[in-house]
């Protein structure tokens, strides 16, 4: 009797523990939901929300710019990009900190991140006059200190100044050295944006932050934004001649990229962009390393603004999801 309890308890032991065992080899080999999730947002990119997407929302007569990290929220980002002309209005009538302030505050109520700040309307830093072109630097230093306190990494600046490339790459050099030499010390990034006129001649930009030669002062490649003429010498407009290459020009700009901007202009009926190869530029992102926040910015006119930002960002997710 003795023999056949001892027996039987010794059986039950090692059933269970082959049981225990497959479980855990079970467990082990399944992913569970958690992991799954994990898996699944490592391949996913960081979006952010540039706000000139809403620009024809936020310029209609009463709107109200501050609505801005609500409705990004709304649309499933916690990441904006600023655009400063958006809010000259209100810098008139409540001043400049209590704009920023005011930006501040609505961003910590709905859990959104600035990113960065597109400034505009702050004079030119290529500026051929170097009068004016020092009072654009004074004019942007204002917009650095706000996105330091905003606790964005960088601001977005103009560079048009002329269309003479022998003596835009001098003036250019100049403007933003001196900025960023500013925004250094804020650890602030200066950013130029392909953005027309020389700008958009992707070598000549390069030439240009080459010359620069400071860390905080890099690119913000656009996928649209080729425009280097517009008619009768107008920065914006009708335009006569673009960039040829904008692919080449993407992978030019990428080893100085420090924001990335996802133009849009239309989709297909398959929800592809209709004039830029998103899986083609993607994988130029990809390629060059590039791992910071890439901004949505729709500026297409046949489509509703939030429609045109959703479709955005569901054709990156997509090329993202079948990209390794």
């Amino acid at each position: 009797m003795k023999r056949f309890i001892v027996l039987s308890l010794l059986l039950s032991l090692v059933f269970s523990c082959k049981n225990t065992s497959e479980e855990s080899k079970e467990t082990a080999q399944t992913p569970t939901e958690n992991e799954t999730e994990v898996e699944k947002t490592e391949v996913m990119p960081k979006l952010s929300l540039a706000q000139w997407s809403l620009h024809r929302k936020y310029e209609a007569e009463g709107a109200d710019p501050f609505a801005f990290a609500a409705d990004a929220k709304a649309l499933g980002f916690d990441a904006v990009e600023y655009v400063t002309q958006l809010y000259e209005k209100q810098i008139e009538t409540m001043g400049f900190e209590a704009v920023v302030d005011s930006m501040m505050a609505v961003n910590e109520a709905h859990g959104i991140k600035t990113v960065l700040v597109m400034v505009d309307h702050e004079g030119d830093l290529a500026d051929p006059d170097p009068k004016k072109r020092d009072e654009a630097v004074e004019k942007h230093k204002k917009w650095v200190d706000a996105t330091a306190k905003m606790g964005g990494h960088a601001i977005r600046v103009n560079t048009f100044g002329t269309n003479d490339p022998d003596v835009w790459i001098d003036t250019v050099q100049d403007g933003l050295k001196k900025l960023s030499e500013y925004a250094a010390t804020k650890n602030i990034n200066v950013l130029c944006e392909n953005h027309g006129w020389l700008s958009s001649d992707a070598p000549l930009l390069m030439q240009a932050i080459n010359g620069v030669n400071m860390e905080n002062c890099g690119t913000l490649p656009d996928f649209g934004n080729w425009c280097v003429k517009r008619e009768n010498g107008e920065r914006w407009g009708k335009c006569v001649e673009e960039y040829p290459d904008y692919y080449q020009g993407i992978e030019l700009l990428m080893p100085a990229a420090k924001a990335v901007s996802a133009k849009s202009y239309g989709f297909d009926a398959e929800g592809n962009e209709t004039k830029i190869d998103y899986y083609r530029m993607i994988e130029i992102v990809k390629t060059a390393g590039y791992e910071g926040y890439i901004g949505v910015e729709f500026e297409g006119e046949d489509m509703e603004e939030p429609a045109g930002i959703l479709a955005t960002k569901a054709l990156i997710e997509k090329v993202y999801a079948n990209q390794k």
